[in-house]
Parts: structure tokens; sequence; C-alpha cells
């Protein structure tokens, strides 16, 4: 195991890059520019990057699938936050999709 002095200059190290690396975003921004055709494939690549993230986390557990609560869940996440619903709205309306579905006995 490494001693503590290590864990802590290597967190600080970590600190100090992740700053530094958020940092050089909007000192760099004004520097940079990229065509309109890459601004756009930048966008629609982060809504990909997110709509799979939420894909693997909402309809897949360790191996398998989650079973029909939780992307039923999901997808009523989905569907409050294409209406533009509150936050708030979007979490508690997805929990109670998710945990009548449990209740009932579908997991």
């Amino acid at each position: 195991m490494h001693s503590p002095h290590v864990l802590f200059a290597s967190a600080l190290v970590l600190a100090a890059g992740t700053y530094a690396f958020r940092l050089a975003g909007p000192m760099l921004r004004s520097r940079l520019t990229f065509p309109p055709h890459m601004e756009r494939l930048m966008e629609t690549s982060a809504i990909v990057l997110l709509a799979s993230l939420v894909a693997t986390t909402g309809m897949m557990e360790g191996h398998g699938l989650a079973g029909v609560a939780r992307p039923a869940g999901v997808a009523m996440a989905g569907v409050l936050a294409w209406r533009k619903a509150p936050f708030l709205v979007v979490v508690i309306g997805a929990a109670a999709v998710t945990a009548l579905l449990r209740l009932i006995g579908a997991d």
C-alpha cells in the first residue's frame, strides 16, 4: 500500500490537472475556431454520447437486461424531459413508474 503522502500528492496533481483542463476551455474558446459543419458534428456527438450512456445504464443490469420496470422509468423520464417538465417532476415521475411496476411484480 502507498504512503498517505503519495496518495495526497497524487490527489493534488489530479486536482490541479483537472482545474487546468477545465480552465483551458474558456480561455482557448476565443482563440480556436471550427468550421460550422464541425461544430454541428461535435454537438451531435455529445447528444449521441449522452443517449448511449442513458441506454446502457437504463436498460442493463450487470451483463443482462434490467427487466421492464427500469426501462419504463427511463422512458417516462425521457417523455417528461422532452415535454420540458421541471427536473423534480422528471425524477419523481420516473421513480413512481418504476416503483409501481415493481410493486405489481413486473420487475
